[in-house]
């Protein structure tokens, strides 16, 4: 067994019990908390303050204390409450949520920041991303194109603010890559784009001039072949085994309408995406079906679920469950090392597993270890 897996654990809160008879229980713990509790994105900010008060619970330990503050989704605000945080001897923060919010944090040297934001490009060196990011979920994606053995996959890329980030994780993975496309949301020129990559034209081409060809010909049972022929779209190979698209909601269906529309069929290429939080409504589109995504746990998450719900009477936002696992795990590394040395913990190669599921620290980044998913007759199922 090697050293990565013996460092794994099987529950950040079952490993913190063992440690409790270490702890100072005059010692504070104290843990700020950035998120949005004014502005657009308010419930975003109260459904991870609730997050975080029942991770509190389930610690059950009154060392612990969480200091909330606005950031308003602004980056002035959020640095003018890191501030604040600096001024109270907090030294590890929660938050902020948005990548926007990041800009000013590298002024605040003394502090470490666990964002929820999954995004690894340009952050600043006192925060460490702890969402969903891109590298993660092409890990997984890798993992099911090698154990299909699929061999030519190619890759569809939105122009979004998220494109290069989309990259780096490409890169980062050493995903097999056979093409690499971007391509453009609007939808006219969207289709467009899908013709060409698929050489759409060149193939209905091909199916008119084959019923041509046997029409003029004399060929056994000819009528019989063009009506078969007839009810086809296209007429040759596609010169590609999977697709991973790399959207989400309605883009997301815009890209399979797309490729529907060009004759590539689900059930003769891998349509795969990225993670999609679940999204219901996909299971009502039959017509893209199997539809294959990398994701967190989807039975931690229906329990964690169950338990806000609960606790609040209420849905949880996915972001919330971030933050709840951060909890555990700032309250462990607190019990290993002073917090003043979080920086240097999340530098060390290290395994945590919460209610996410695992997640791996090394050089002041979290990857996830992803489960693997497709949807396929209106229901979800478990890959690996």
């Amino acid at each position: 067994m090697n050293k990565l897996i013996r460092n794994i654990f099987l529950s950040f809160f079952a490993s913190i019990f063992i440690f409790l008879q270490f702890a100072n229980a005059d010692e504070k713990i104290k843990i700020g908390l950035l998120v949005p509790m004014t502005g657009a994105n308010k419930d975003i900010g109260q459904s991870i303050i609730k997050a975080v008060s029942l991770a509190v619970k389930d610690i059950d330990n009154n060392s612990i204390e969480i200091f909330p503050k606005d950031t308003a989704s602004r980056p002035n605000q959020t640095l003018k409450s890191a501030f604040q945080f600096k001024q109270m001897g907090i030294k590890v923060v929660i938050g902020p949520v948005f990548y926007e919010s990041l800009a000013y944090l590298d002024e605040i040297k003394d502090l470490t920041f666990l964002s929820l934001t999954n995004r690894n490009l340009d952050l600043p060196k006192n925060v460490i991303s702890a969402g969903i990011n891109s590298t993660s979920q092409f890990n997984t994606i890798k993992k099911f194109i090698e154990e299909n053995k699929i061999k030519k996959t190619i890759f569809l890329t939105p122009i979004q603010d998220y494109e290069f980030e989309i990259k780096k994780g490409m890169k980062d993975s050493n995903i097999k890559i056979f093409k690499d496309y971007v391509y453009n949301t609007e939808p006219t020129k969207l289709t467009k784009q899908i013709e060409e990559i698929t050489k759409y034209k060149i193939r209905k081409q091909n199916l008119q001039e084959e019923i041509s060809r046997i029409k003029n010909s004399n060929e056994v049972n000819k009528e019989n072949k063009i009506k078969k022929l007839e009810k086809r779209y296209s007429l040759g190979s596609l010169n590609f085994d999977a697709v991973v698209i790399a959207d989400f909601d309605e883009r997301l269906k815009s890209v399979t309408t797309s490729l529907l529309y060009t004759d590539v069929l689900p059930k003769n290429k891998y349509f795969i995406t990225l993670n999609q939080w679940f999204d219901e409504s996909l299971l009502k589109e039959t017509d893209i079906q199997p539809l294959y995504y990398p994701s967190i746990n989807k039975e931690n998450f229906d329990n964690y679920k169950i338990k806000y719900f609960n606790a609040f009477n209420e849905d949880p936002n996915h972001l919330s469950l971030l933050s709840y696992d951060l909890v555990g795990l700032v309250y462990y590394l607190s019990l290993r090392s002073d917090l003043s040395n979080l920086n240097k913990l999340f530098r060390r190669k290290n395994s945590f597993k919460g209610k996410i599921g695992i997640f791996d620290v090394k050089n002041n980044k979290i990857n996830h270890r992803l489960n693997f998913y497709k949807i396929e007759n209106q229901k979800l199922i478990e890959i690996f």
